[in-house]
């Protein structure tokens, strides 16, 4: 059985987007490198060919991955998210009740967490913890570093 993928609008387009890149350009580009690499000759010493078709598996990977993830995405609407509890989609404003430090997170599906960009999975601890909370709800998170405790103060679309 496939799992079920969630995805926002904006996650889905840049699924897309990065399937559009590899099945055109990156396929493309790795395709004239076989050709490169294959006029030089004898194939069973040919670092060249062997990277490019090392990189050419690795892309076919990556767009059957892809495909995958977009046909079993459970595509998050806009009109889904309430701002009345966090859902996959929200964007939380929480303070960090020890460091009385102000974060926001966007509570998005695994396939698009990025923690570098303030996307986090509803899969993590943080997410799981925030996931169906109301605004003035505190929570407490088990990470490595021991508890966080939070309190949320905002839930936007």
């Amino acid at each position: 059985m496939n799992k079920q993928v969630i995805l926002t609008l904006e996650g889905v387009a840049r699924l897309e987007e990065e399937l559009n890149y590899l099945k055109t350009v990156k396929r493309r580009e790795i395709a004239n490198r076989i050709k490169h690499a294959i006029a030089f000759g004898d194939l069973s010493e040919n670092s060249e060919y062997d990277e490019a078709k090392n990189e050419q598996a690795f892309i076919e990977g990556r767009i059957a991955t892809l495909e995958k993830m977009l046909k079993n995405a459970k595509v998050i609407d806009d009109e889904d998210i309430t701002t009345d509890v966090v859902s996959i989609g929200s964007t939380v404003k929480v303070l960090d009740v020890e460091t009385n430090e102000e974060l926001e997170y966007k509570i998005v599906g695994s396939a698009e967490a990025d923690p570098g960009k303030a996307k986090i999975s509803n899969e993590s601890p943080v997410g799981r913890a925030l996931i169906g909370k109301t605004v003035n709800s505190e929570v407490e998170v088990i990470v490595p570093d021991g508890i966080i405790k939070m309190k949320i103060l905002d839930i936007k679309k």
